[in-house]
């Protein structure tokens, strides 16, 4: 059994593989979080908790002549509101009378098999996983509402998931004005705190700080979860690393405004709060009505951060993604974008498509500029049918030429928005979010179709449900490409527009859950301006997202080292394109951008009639070489083996197999120098005992020295071959590379 109650001191511990995390219901009724982190033996941990009477720090009324005793001291599983804890809450509603608060009391618990559910949100599935759930119910005193706090424990994953349902079963509405999904309360240590901040083009940049005796916050209020602040952090010692260390990963599978405060409080206890977003949120719960909040995958590592980015890995590939693309193979894909822009038509395309077909590309995506009047950005949105204009005959000849060359057919949508300039807002401007009285924002000349509303999401079903039936599509790219502004729905009384930002997101999901059910075939993939919505919710609907608008390899390098901490590398959508590079003007060796954009989704992002002979060559031996790697990379476990934003000389990074018979070892050199020092590094999860043969070597973009032989082995020796050992703790050496941003890629095979 993973959950265990103790009834004499009424303590709860829940058990994975690797850790422990302990309740306790007080004296009182309260609550009380005593621990997380290694797995410890049978004993109640209360005892690391010596009362003590701190001043200013009220006491409860039942025992108020107990000034031992305080609520704004304790740590708290699940923290209220206007109770005398004055440090960061997890609950305020407000009463008929117009009171504020939450004051929870244990009432009573229950252990089911298998893993809870959430209506109508993402959350991690058993999928042949040991799972149970803990649900704990606690009374709020004020309301009389029920507030369950769900807890599921996978065992053998090291994970714990969190989230909370609010069931109002009293006679009267109820209004939550914040709900946070998890508290976590951790009484000792100096922590610091990682998160993965950004910009478009420049997500997940990763930013480690120390916790100082304040509120640091992380959060969105776009309407998504972001390219500036990703619904991810960490928690870590400050003597933390790659490999040896304590951490904490609290991840939202949520893709809407998010929130995560981080307190360190006047006795030192570190308080962390996750859920929604409270700006703008406000929630009429009626009689008889229940409210689910988004659920937290915890995990907590003591070997470092990689061992804590490896669970994460696993646990959304194997538990979070419902596509059977999380687990079957995916094609190598050329889109148009980078190649045409909006400037195309039935030849063109075809002619990208040939020339792709011939060297090896599966799959020809088409993306915007396809329908309505879409010459530009400036319109078109909303009118989801063929420009003949452009595409003569409509979608299916074009799809039929391309089957005929062997290659599948994928297509680019923005279902989300609406151009002014469209047949769809000119018969329906109610379905845009608008504020009454002013004219809305706008952003790439879009507007946001109100997703809360059922009639947007029949219309829009209804659509691509009919593109998808009529079509043979494979392949569908899912955008959304301006952030949420002018929040108002014409269909929700005034009490309820606090509503629509959650709602939006909740129609999101139903959409994409009533397309991926209905079309279990079609592969589809995320996107929100690039990276502006990677993230564990949409991930359930999505099993790849575009990790971001940039596809500079060398600033790739640095955004998928980013994405790497939480999210899996077959996750990440990642495309060779054209240089001088469209984002930045800087060009890079072909070769090195296909090492770079291997580790994700690979794809072409150009027109491949445009390169060189001999780039076309390459580009049969690239796609070779990812199809020979393609386990290893998808499902391999992985290893970051340098920072990027430190080592400014080389980015280095590596896969290994499940069962150790194999590595794939990836460099880039970033700045190439005279008289340099080799790049040397150390690689990691291999066998120390066994023997690996450096099997194949792949150099781009670079003259070489010598002293070649611990590379390419000699004639009379044969390959060369290196003890795990070795190759682990003393490390590995490269020759000389010169050139601007050469790389290599080394595949090491177990032969003994």
């Amino acid at each position: 059994m993973s959950i265990r109650f103790d009834s004499e001191s009424k303590t709860f511990t829940l058990y994975t593989k690797n850790t422990a995390y302990q309740m306790q219901v007080n004296q009182v009724g309260h609550l009380l979080h005593l621990y997380y982190g290694k797995k410890t033996g049978t004993d109640n941990l209360s005892y690391q908790y010596i009362p003590a009477d701190c001043g200013f720090s009220p006491n409860l009324y039942e025992i108020r002549q107990n000034r031992m005793i305080s609520v704004d001291i304790l740590p708290q599983e699940y923290s209220g509101a206007n109770t005398g804890d004055f440090r960061l809450s997890s609950l305020e509603m407000v009463t008929k009378e117009g009171a504020y608060g939450a004051d929870l009391y244990y009432r009573d618990y229950k252990v089911l098999p298998g893993k809870y559910a959430l209506d109508g949100l993402p959350a991690l599935k058993e999928a042949g996983s040991r799972v149970e759930t803990l649900v704990i119910n606690m009374y709020e005193l004020i309301t009389g509402t029920t507030v369950q706090l769900l807890y599921g424990v996978f065992e053998e994953e090291d994970v714990i998931t969190r989230a909370v349902r609010i069931i109002n079963d009293t006679e009267n509405t109820i209004r939550i004005e914040k709900v946070a999904s998890a508290c976590l309360d951790l009484p000792f240590g100096n922590w610091e705190m990682i998160h993965f901040h950004g910009r478009h083009c420049m997500e997940r940049m990763t930013q480690r700080v120390p916790l100082t005796r304040n509120i640091q916050t992380v959060s969105s209020k776009r309407g998504c979860s972001s390219h500036h602040h990703n619904p991810f952090v960490i928690l870590c010692n400050k003597n933390t690393t790659e490999d040896y260390g304590p951490c904490y990963g609290a991840m939202l599978a949520y893709s809407g405004n998010h929130k995560t405060d981080v307190e360190v409080d006047q006795m030192g206890l570190t308080r962390m709060v996750m859920g929604i977003h409270d700006t703008q949120f406000s929630w009429n719960l009626d009689p008889d009505q229940s409210f689910c909040a988004p659920e937290v995958i915890f995990t907590y590592s003591s070997e470092g951060l990689t061992r804590m980015s490896q669970t994460y890995h696993r646990i959304l590939r194997n538990n979070m993604m419902n596509s059977k693309f999380a687990h079957a193979k995916r094609p190598v894909l050329i889109n148009n974008w980078e190649a045409t822009y909006f400037d195309f038509n039935r030849e063109k395309i075809l002619k990208i498509a040939q020339k792709a077909a011939e060297l090896g590309v599966e799959m020809l995506v088409l993306d915007d500029g396809w329908f309505g009047s879409r010459n530009d950005d400036n319109r078109g949105l909303g009118d989801w049918f063929v420009n003949e204009k452009k595409l003569e005959g409509g979608l299916n000849p074009l799809i039929t030429e391309i089957n005929k060359m062997g290659m599948k057919f994928g297509l680019w949508i923005e279902p989300e928005m609406v151009n002014e300039d469209s047949d769809l807002y000119r018969e329906h401007p109610e379905w845009a979010l608008t504020m009454p009285g002013r004219k809305p924002t706008m952003g790439r000349n879009q507007l946001v179709l109100d997703m809360s509303r059922k009639d947007v999401i029949d219309y829009l079903d209804e659509c691509f449900s009919s593109i998808l039936e009529n079509h043979n599509i494979e392949y569908i790219k899912w955008d959304m490409n301006r952030n949420m502004t002018d929040v108002y729905s014409h269909a929700a009384p005034a009490n309820r527009q606090g509503e629509i930002f959650h709602r939006y997101i909740l129609g999101v999901y139903d959409l994409l859950n009533r397309l991926t059910t209905k079309f279990p075939d079609v592969l589809f993939e995320g996107c929100a301006g690039g990276g502006g919505r990677f993230d564990a919710g949409m991930l359930q609907y999505c099993p790849q997202i575009w990790t971001s608008d940039d596809t500079d390899s060398i600033e790739r390098l640095t955004i998928q080292y980013g994405t790497s901490f939480g999210y899996p590398i077959s996750s990440m959508g990642a495309h060779v394109s054209t240089c001088p590079n469209h984002q930045t003007g800087r060009t890079t060796p072909f070769g090195t951008r296909a090492v770079v954009a291997m580790s994700g989704t690979f794809g072409y992002e150009l027109d491949l009639n445009l390169i060189s002979e001999e780039e076309k060559e390459e580009v049969k031996d690239q796609i070779r070489r990812f199809h020979m790697y393609y386990d290893l990379i998808q499902n391999g476990t992985y290893f970051r083996l340098t920072d990027p934003t430190e080592n400014m000389y080389f980015t280095a990074w590596e896969f290994v197999s499940e069962n150790k018979e194999e590595a794939l070892l990836n460099m880039v050199m970033t700045r190439t120098r005279a008289n340099a020092n080799p790049a040397h590094f150390w690689m990691k999860g291999l066998d120390p005992d066994a023997k690996y043969e450096l099997r194949d070597v792949h150099f781009a973009g670079c003259s070489l020295g010598v002293h070649m032989e611990h590379i390419y082995g000699t004639p009379e020796k044969g390959k060369p071959v290196y003890t795990g050992s070795s190759l682990m703790y003393a490390g590995f050496s490269m020759p000389l590379m010169s050139g601007d941003y050469p790389s290599v890629q080394m595949h090491f095979v177990k032969v003994g």
